[in-house]
């Protein structure tokens, strides 16, 4: 991609699935990438996996003070930071009615607080230098109902909301967009969902399979690349057309 090499990257939830893919994306394009994650451990395995990493920092993105310090420690490390991928997500399967009240605080904390409090941090230093973009990382569940995830589903409604309306406050010099995967196959996909329920998914899905974190890195790359330099204020969804046919409709409530 054109204009990837040299940038400095910060990737929130970078330790592990989509956000280590993207991490190893940008690295592979000649960027500086910072991590930034909650876990430790996931941390360590990914500096020794991926050489090529400037730094991975420890911080949990529900927390104001810890984000300012990482953002801050990710300028100090890079020089700057030209691209933010705000990435970092959890979900909990559980039915709507037996959501409790710490279960919705923790879910909106990390996927909308969080990206909120990331955003605004890198914003505010990327509005000073002139230049950035913003990329984060939204759900087909933000715009699509899907039994199970009410919390998921409206938090990522949110992030959606929140792209749209800083691309327009932030323009014209930091573009933001926001990519809304689909199903994808990562170690919190894998941790909800039995073989049984993977190929169920599959069989919905026109494209036939869950979409590779690697595939959903590339778009990520191609985004914060010179070669997407008009694309701002959209939400691109990468999903095996899933949301086309209005397939996730036919879900049963077993």
């Amino acid at each position: 991609m054109r204009g990837l090499s040299g940038k400095a990257v910060l990737v929130t939830g970078g330790a592990s699935g989509i956000g280590a893919a993207t991490a190893a994306r940008f690295v592979q394009e000649g960027a500086q990438v910072c991590v930034l994650d909650v876990d430790a451990d996931a941390r360590a395995r990914l500096v020794d996996e991926l050489p090529g990493l400037t730094a991975a920092i420890g911080a949990d993105v529900g927390n104001r003070q810890q984000v300012d310090a990482a953002v801050a420690e990710a300028v100090e490390r890079m020089g700057a930071i030209d691209v933010l991928i705000n990435n970092a997500g959890i979900s909990i399967r559980h039915e709507f009615l037996d959501i409790t009240a710490e279960e919705w605080d923790r879910v909106l904390r990390v996927n909308l607080t969080g990206v909120f409090n990331v955003a605004q941090a890198a914003a505010r230093h990327m509005t000073g230098s002139g230049s950035g973009v913003i990329l984060n990382t939204a759900s087909t569940a933000g715009t699509t109902g899907y039994p199970h995830y009410a919390d998921y589903s409206a938090s990522k409604g949110g992030v959606i909301g929140l792209t749209l309306s800083m691309a327009l406050e932030l323009a014209p010099h930091v573009r933001v967009n926001a990519i809304s995967p689909g199903y994808v196959l990562t170690p919190m996909q894998r941790a909800e969902y039995s073989d049984e329920m993977l190929d169920a998914v599959n069989r919905k899905i026109p494209a036939g399979r869950h979409a590779t974190p690697e595939e959903i890195a590339g778009l990520f790359a191609y985004l914060a690349s010179d070669d997407a330099g008009f694309a701002t204020g959209q939400v691109y969804v990468m999903d095996g057309a899933e949301t086309t046919g209005g397939l996730c409709s036919q879900w049963s409530h077993d």
